[in-house]
């Protein structure tokens, strides 16, 4: 299962026509019988990309709009850190940041995402943590007067050295933890009591429980694809055969973007 977009072929449910256009929860398949119409939404912006209802304009990008915005509250001026930047979520979160006049740094697995964290998506700085033995004094470096807000999307080593370099009053939105999914061990956090000393407010959440913003996120996100003033990038993979391939990509971070499978084209 993951998230598609698909036309309607044939339907009995009321508010779901055939041949609209919808995304949501689909099998890995041409075609898919879909049984509950919760989570599944119809595509009102036809004018853009089919697929950025996968990424930019789907889950991730109202999780980035609802991890940023609606639990990190930002303020002009701050300083705001992303792990994992260069992914599906990441790269939208640091453009948001820029569009708050946020000062934006991105940690990423390569060159080449580091290049397009800077070069593409605007961010101030960023930096590979692979080529970083000491993350505690990277974030030093490039947070000399500590961090506002964290978008946590890496868990673990990089987690626990965020918590090291946060100000006063700070907001963690925890998205994801990369890191930790194929652990046979989870890795622990020592530095939770950072949490206590420096008054930090650190908030899980999951997209499923604020789909009710999604018309409001739309509504800021569309204008500002069309006025040239959000980038996106996808790494796509061919044909459903690919789809397994592309999965386990995602965690040696092969992809570059937001990784999707092209099942069919019209």
């Amino acid at each position: 299962m993951g998230y598609g977009v698909g036309r309607i072929v044939d339907s009995s449910h009321a508010n779901f026509k055939k041949g609209e256009l919808v995304w949501g929860i689909t099998g890995w398949e041409e075609y898919t019988l879909i049984t509950s119409t919760e989570g599944l939404f119809k595509i009102q912006h036809t004018d853009l990309p089919l697929s950025y209802y996968t990424g930019l304009l789907g889950m991730p990008g109202a999780t980035a709009y609802v991890g940023f915005y609606e639990i990190c509250s930002p303020r002009q001026g701050e300083t705001v850190f992303i792990s994992a930047a260069s992914g599906a979520v990441g790269q939208l979160v640091g453009q948001f940041a820029k569009l708050s006049g946020c000062y934006v740094v991105g940690s990423a697995g390569s060159k080449d995402k580091v290049d397009i964290l800077k070069n593409k998506f605007g961010f101030d700085d960023a930096f590979n943590y692979k080529e970083e033995p000491d993350l505690n004094a990277a974030l030093k470096r490039y947070f000399p007067s500590g961090i506002d807000i964290y978008f946590e999307n890496d868990g673990g080593k990089m987690l626990d050295a965020v918590l090291l370099n946060m100000r006063f009053h700070g907001r963690i939105s925890a998205c994801g933890m990369i890191s930790q999914y194929n652990l046979e061990e989870l890795e622990g956090v020592k530095n939770l009591f950072n949490v206590v000393t420096k008054r930090i407010r650190m908030e899980g959440f999951v997209i499923f429980d604020h789909y009710h913003l999604y018309p409001k996120f739309l509504d800021t996100v569309v204008p500002l694809i069309r006025e040239g003033k959000i980038t996106y990038v996808e790494d796509r993979a061919e044909g459903l055969e690919s789809a397994p391939s592309a999965l386990v990509g995602l965690f040696s971070g092969r992809n570059i973007g937001k990784q999707v499978v092209v099942v069919a084209r019209e």
